[in-house]
């Protein structure tokens, strides 16, 4: 059995070398909102993904239910317009600062962490 090599990032290089990809090639996103400091949702990008949101100013994300690629907003119309990208410390994550219009989780809410904390000291 072959294996085909992966096909080269779409990335400036110094970022593909800098970032720390689980097996699948994925690594989280978590979306914030840009001046209130909101955190809205976490999704998945691979290089691509992260090239596309770098690129287009819209975040992409990689669906790994439906395999594919998609943009924020593109069907629903609540798009996530990007203000800036940041790498954490330990380069397995990234932080997108966005304008969101409209609802961020697919719920309908406003964020996908509306749905109440959890007890603490249980």
């Amino acid at each position: 059995m072959t294996s085909t090599p992966a096909a080269p990032s779409p990335l400036d290089p110094e970022i593909a070398a800098r970032l720390k990809r689980g097996a699948d090639g994925l690594f989280p996103a978590i979306a914030q909102q840009y001046d209130t400091g909101e955190v809205l949702m976490l999704g998945w990008m691979d290089d691509e993904a992260l090239h596309r949101t770098l690129t287009t100013g819209r975040c992409t994300y990689w669906s790994r239910s439906r395999r594919e690629y998609w943009v924020k907003g593109d069907t629903s119309g609540h798009a996530q317009y990007v203000k800036s990208v940041a790498l954490d410390c330990d380069a397995d994550t990234v932080l997108v600062k966005v304008d969101q219009v409209g609802a961020a989780c697919h719920t309908g809410d406003r964020t996908c962490f509306d749905s109440g904390d959890l007890p603490l000291g249980q």
